[in-house]
């Protein structure tokens, strides 16, 4: 089994990115009160795997009924818990693929762009399963392995590589000493993810982007936005990220 990535934050800058992190927030907010409803989200107990900074946790204490943001990275759970001060909230140093919460424990689960950052995603997902309450959902943002340009370093085709040849070109280019990331396609994430029932929001977000708080991140002329809804459908091949709810 692969090493864990510690310290994390250390080194990017953009997970203290206050605007930008808050918009993600804003946006699983969105979603969830699109599942839910408004008025339901305030009556949720929600677990973030992979809160980092918390800077995302703090704007979901004002929506939900109680917010523990987890990672296994000390030190942005330690400026997290130094700045972010609500009863609702709180920080623990946690890891994702043995989590110290009992069984049937949240609402919700947060996964945000973390499952590649895991040595073993499938224990991810088991424990994701085990602390949600029956009925219980994971909103899931999850990075797509065949989108052609792998976001982490920024290079084409990155991810379509075996990891001999992933290795040798991220080092060739400078980016890092290996390549430690594993994005899965549409059929590897839905086969990890198995036990839970699958609702795609991702084909519905493309088609209104502007409901989902999308508007800035995605193309707004009228072309772009013609050819985002006619692709919508496509969107388990073409889609850069997945957004899904998982239901247990």
């Amino acid at each position: 089994m692969k090493d864990y990535q510690l310290n994390y934050a250390a080194d990017r800058p953009s997970l203290y990115d206050k605007k930008t992190r808050e918009g993600r927030a804003f946006r699983m907010i969105k979603t969830l009160a699109d599942f839910y409803g408004v008025i339901k989200l305030k009556d949720l107990k929600v677990l973030d795997i992979g809160s980092s900074t918390g800077i995302i946790d703090n704007v979901l204490s004002y929506k939900f009924k109680q917010v523990t943001g987890t990672d296994i990275d000390e030190q942005a759970i330690k400026f997290a818990s130094k700045n972010f001060n609500h009863k609702n909230l709180r920080f623990k140093v946690e890891d994702a693929m043995n989590l110290s919460f009992p069984a049937n424990s949240f609402d919700v689960v947060i996964c945000a762009q973390v499952y590649e950052h895991v040595p073993d995603p499938k224990k991810l997902f088991s424990e994701i399963y085990r602390v949600l309450k029956p009925d219980g959902v994971c909103y899931l943002a999850a990075l797509n392995k065949l989108w052609p340009i792998e976001p982490h370093y920024n290079l084409p085709f990155l991810a379509w590589l075996p990891k001999k040849i992933a290795n040798l070109y991220i080092q060739i280019t400078g980016k890092a000493s290996s390549y430690y990331e594993t994005p899965k396609s549409y059929w590897q994430l839905r086969n990890l993810t198995r036990k839970f029932t699958l609702i795609d929001y991702t084909p519905k977000i493309l088609r209104n982007p502007n409901k989902f708080g999308y508007n800035d991140t995605l193309p707004n002329n009228l072309m772009a936005r013609s050819i985002t809804w006619i692709f919508s459908p496509l969107s388990r091949i073409l889609a850069p990220t997945f957004f899904w709810i998982l239901i247990k």
